[in-house]
Formats: C-alpha cells, structure tokens, sequence
C-alpha cells in the first residue's frame, strides 16, 4: 500500500523523505505543499525534483475524503458529507462569523456516548477516524471554504466523543500546529468531551492543550445520569473533580455545555444548582437551546425560560452565553450530524428519555 503523507507528522515525513535517499529539508517542501497550498498531486508540487515527485508517485499519495454531499443553510453554515476510503461517511460544518471562522470536525463514524438528545448517538460507535482523517477534514474545509491562508477556529464538537479516540486525536492536533502547515494555535481549538476522567487528566498534562468543554447538561447526578450515559461510570462530581484538576490560565475558563431540554434542566431551581456545583471552577456556561428533530425525545424551552435561566447564572456572578443554533434547516446544528443508511440504533438513555 502507498504511504499517505497528508497522515504523517513532520517528523515521520522527514524519516520517509530520507528512506527514498533525499535529505530531510525536503519533507517541509512537501507539507508545504499539501497544507498550506492543498495540493494533492505530487506532479504539481513544481519546487521539486522530477526524480522526487516521481518517486513520491510510485511510493505515496496525498489522500482527500470524497464529498459526496455539500449543503448550504441560509445562514450560511455549510455542511459536509464525506466519504472515506472504506466507504464509511462522516459530517463536518463550516460555521462562519461566530464572531471568527469555525470548522467543526468529527473524530468518529457515529458515537459510543449515546447521550439522550443527540443524533449522532443513535448511530453507536462505528469506528474510530485516523489521525489523518481528523486532519483531512480541516485540510478539506481550509480549501473549500478559501482559508487555506486565513484564520480560523476548530471545534471538536463533530460526530463523536474525542478523548475515547485520544491517541489519534491528540496526533492530528499536532499536525494541525506544525509551522509548516495550518500552524494552528491550541488557544483557537476546543475540544469537547462528555467526561472520560481518566483522559482529562492525560489530556491535562499536554503539552498541546486545547481549550476544553464539558459537556454537563445537567445539575445534579440524577438528570445527568438518564439523559448522559458515561455518567454512570463517571459520576458528574467525578468530572467536575477532574475540571478542578485541570490547568487553566488567567485569560482561559473550562466551558461547560448544557443543552436545554423543556422540562428535564430547564428550571429555575436546575439553574441555582448548577451555580452551586460549578463554585470553586474558573467556568463559562453555554447554554444550548435544544436543536429539536425526528428521533430526539425532548422539546426546546421557550425563549424566555432560556434568557429566565441564563439571568439567573449571570446574577450569581457566572459567564454565561446562549448560543445561537446555526445550519438547522440542513441538520448541521449541534446535535443533529447523523449520517442516513449506516448503523442506527437508539441507546438506553434515548429510551430512558422517554420516561422523564
């Protein structure tokens, strides 16, 4: 099989660069190549040796999932469908003006998490995404979208829970920071998680540490518990325990996420709870007003039973923000990426949800 350079990190091109008998420096023409300019022939990267590129052709390819679907929302959210080299698809989002430019990526077919409200969870766990694959949809956005020489943003909110594929996420996020590539800064990435303990506290000792959201949705273990899985294993003190563990700079707060369902944690008295449990935290609270579909249990509260609960969290002196749902009329919202004609399946939580 040939060797996918647009999967490898600097380092690991050098080492192949030199297998072929050419010198190390080479290997940063070609990443180059690939990430800043996203290029994808070998024939088109001019600035090397025709016996280089000719090698590189025998030996290597730089490999782009297919899009084989590519809406766009009034809003101007745009959502990809992408197809991988094993057939299976994926959903990736281009947000736009939030206030910078947002990527959203996936790092899995489908999600283990099976969180009650969310689509992607109906699908289970497929399988994990490559390194490269991770990369492949910001590379594949960058260019779609005209950013290949412009900021933007990267949210890790996709299909998927990305600490329980930490090894192949954490590899991407570096090759997303190389120099010679995207040169993505961690503070310009967030990386969501539904509260695997023991990778927040790997995670915490990174060097490469991006920005981290919890994703709570609830103010005490009971409601946690029906409608968010791994609480079960991972108790709701036991993640924030780990968030109180987590470093965090003067400038940078852990956001917690907490999608509003009518009904369940939407009170005022859920609001004065989760003030209490998120004392002692340097914490932002973004609230998310359910992106109701077919298949999600739960309703959206009211506009003014939002703002009810959000005033609540300010006046006890917590950031807070309620964020505006994006790519709804084409399912790109969150909570809304599932990908049709694979596996599909409702999770425990989804069927307990239905009793709350």
């Amino acid at each position: 099989m040939k060797t996918d350079l647009a999967a490898l990190e600097l380092g690991e091109l050098e080492e192949f660069v030199q297998s072929l008998g050419h010198k190390k420096f080479v290997a940063k023409q070609i990443y180059q190549w690939i990430w800043k300019r996203g290029v994808t022939s070998f024939a088109d990267m001019t600035n090397l040796s025709r016996e280089l590129r000719a090698a590189l052709g025998a030996m290597a390819v730089v490999t782009l999932p297919e899009v084989v679907q590519h809406d766009v929302s009034e809003d101007g959210t745009e959502k990809f469908v992408l197809r991988l080299a094993d057939g299976r698809r994926i959903e990736s989002v281009f947000i736009p003006d939030t206030p910078k430019q947002t990527f959203c990526v996936s790092t899995q077919v489908g999600c283990a998490m099976g969180c009650a409200f969310c689509l992607t969870g109906k699908m289970g766990l497929i399988r994990h995404l490559t390194a490269g694959e991770i990369a492949a949809q910001v590379r594949l956005l960058a260019k779609s979208t005209g950013h290949l020489d412009k900021p933007f943003n990267i949210v890790l909110m996709g299909m998927g829970e990305p600490l329980q594929n930490y090894d192949a996420t954490m590899k991407a996020l570096r090759m997303l920071n190389e120099k010679d590539g995207f040169d993505i800064h961690p503070k310009r990435v967030t990386l969501s998680t539904v509260g695997l303990v023991p990778m927040m506290d790997k995670l915490a000792q990174e060097e490469l540490m991006p920005n981290l959201a919890v994703s709570l949705h609830a103010s005490t273990e009971e409601t946690r518990r029906a409608i968010v899985p791994p609480t079960r294993k991972y108790s709701m003190q036991a993640v924030l325990d780990a968030c109180k563990r987590f470093p965090v700079s003067k400038r940078r707060r852990i956001m917690f996420e907490y999608v509003m369902l009518a009904g369940v944690n939407d009170s005022d008295a859920d609001a004065r709870k989760l003030v209490k449990v998120l004392d002692g935290i340097k914490a932002k609270v973004n609230l998310l007003p359910l992106n109701a579909a077919p298949g999600i249990p739960f309703e959206r509260p009211s506009d003014e039973r939002i703002n009810r609960f959000g005033k609540i969290l300010a006046d006890k002196g917590l950031m807070v923000s309620v964020r505006k749902s994006r790519g709804g009329d084409i399912q790109a919202a969150c909570g809304q990426l599932i990908v049709e004609g694979q596996s599909v399946k409702q999770s425990p939580a989804q069927r307990l949800a239905r009793q709350l």
